[in-house]
């Protein structure tokens, strides 16, 4: 069976990362989870108290920045500059920054080419919000998830509780709808489904049901 590039693209806390990494899992491919990469560059310029605003200090920071993945006890792991950082890149201040740090451009260009050089060999799986617009515009699947606001707020709630960090629904929801304005509005790659994306409202949907509908959609396209 030939191998594709599969893009899912959608709002924040719609369950992208769970359905590219159940389906990469289950095809076999290999999952890479843009947002995390993003949050992984506004965590180091949190750390390295870097002005996001500053042109040439982003610049010169982002020279200094390497991501990758990796397998640590089965789960997808990332790593910045070596260290794991899995946990810290889910933190609030991180949540309530990553949005004006995604949308500078150079930000952007330096982790699309990355991103780009890890779908050379194909078999892969991304999310994030421009995969099949810029990033992969060839991907012969693209999928736009998304999910009530409601729903998305008590998910990510839900997922920050199970880790141990301090939330509030309110606070959650309000961040969830601040992100979602700046990375619809952003001049640079804003978010917006791909003409040939398949729309997918997994509101009232199982893991199991949406992780079969794509599943589905695969096939069709490997066959």
């Amino acid at each position: 069976m030939k191998k594709i590039i599969i893009a899912i693209d959608g709002h924040s806390s719609c369950g992208k990362s769970t359905l590219a990494n159940e389906l990469a899992e289950t095809l076999g491919y290999v999952y890479i989870s843009s947002g995390k990469m993003y949050r992984a560059v506004t965590l180091y310029f949190i750390e390295n108290k870097i002005d996001y605003k500053n042109q040439d200090i982003v610049d010169q920071a982002l020279s200094l920045i390497h991501i990758h993945f990796e397998k640590t006890e089965g789960n997808d792991t990332t790593f910045l500059n070596g260290k794991n950082v899995e946990s810290d890149i889910i933190s609030m201040p991180v949540a309530q920054l990553v949005s004006p740090v995604s949308a500078i451009p150079a930000v952007r260009r330096a982790m699309v080419a990355q991103q780009q050089q890890m779908g050379i060999n194909k078999g892969i799986v991304m999310d994030g919000r421009d995969i099949g617009t810029v990033v992969f515009k060839e991907a012969a699947l693209k999928v736009f998830l998304t999910a009530s606001e409601r729903v998305r707020a008590q998910r990510r709630y839900d997922e920050l509780l199970s880790k141990g960090k301090p939330v509030d629904l309110e606070t959650i929801r309000q961040n969830l709808a601040n992100r979602d304005h700046i990375d619809s509005t952003r001049r640079d790659s804003p978010l917006r489904q791909a003409e040939d994306a398949v729309l997918l409202d997994n509101s009232n949907l199982s893991r199991e049901e949406q992780l079969g509908m794509i599943k589905a959609l695969v096939d069709l396209r490997t066959r």
